[in-house]
């Protein structure tokens, strides 16, 4: 029968090394007990899903605008130019708007994978203990501190080209026009929001608002440890 690591004993481990640690878990009878290469490769194992779950669920068509949580708005900087084409009774240019900044950002999602994987293959030992023994949300944050910089260096090409291929620019350029156009009128100042720094910031932000997600539901869910090397290791967390 499988044996798990008692209260005590997982006490005992929180405050140690990841070299002390295995020395704790070598010492126990549990045929069971982690070695460091299964600790990194459990956690290996589940980053690598939980992205590529995310990054599956938020690259389907509407996949950031379907879901309320990472659905991309009116840009804030520039709400004064909705507000006042709104009232001017102008929608659809408006709609049209905030739908292809959605859909720049779902092509800008499936090229997030490979930027994972390079994090993710470089996780020490200790990267590895540490998101074992975290909260709920040790590897998510995990990989947004090793990630953040490449992802937006990989990113802002990639948004910029999908906001070409989704013609965003020709969605932009009239909305930002016709509100230019009506505040020459009263002495208003023009503006010319960057879109694609925009879009690049909210597709990152979306993606790991998924990941933590799943990274919640391999925790806390065993029927989400998709493998036997995942519920083992977070059979023990």
């Amino acid at each position: 029968m499988k044996k798990f690591l008692s209260p005590l004993v997982l006490i005992m481990l929180l405050g140690c090394s990841p070299q002390d640690m295995q020395n704790v878990l070598n010492s126990l009878p549990d045929s069971t007990a982690l070695s460091n290469e299964e600790v990194v490769s459990g956690l290996k194992e589940a980053l690598r899903l939980g992205t590529e779950r995310s990054v599956q669920k938020a690259s389907v068509v509407d996949g950031f605008w379907n879901d309320v949580r990472i659905r991309i708005p009116f840009p804030p900087e520039a709400i004064k130019v909705k507000n006042t084409l709104l009232d001017l009774g102008i929608k659809k240019p408006v709609d049209d708007l905030e739908h292809t900044l959605n859909k720049a950002a779902e092509e800008a999602a499936k090229e997030a994978v490979p930027v994972f994987v390079d994090a993710i293959m470089n996780m020490s030992i200790q990267d590895g203990f540490n998101l074992l023994r975290g909260g709920e949300n040790a590897a998510t944050n995990f990989l947004r501190e090793k990630t953040s910089t490449a992802l937006r260096t990989k990113f802002t090409p990639v948004v910029e080209k999908a906001t070409q291929q989704v013609a965003l620019t020709s969605y932009w350029s009239p909305v930002a026009n016709t509100y230019n156009t009506a505040t020459l009128l009263t002495g208003g100042q023009a503006v010319d929001p960057d879109l694609n720094a925009y879009v690049t910031t909210k597709a990152i932000d979306g993606l790991f608002i998924l990941l933590a997600d799943e990274e919640k539901k391999i925790r806390q869910d065993p029927a989400a440890r998709a493998t036997a090397l995942l519920q083992k290791v977070f059979a023990q967390q």
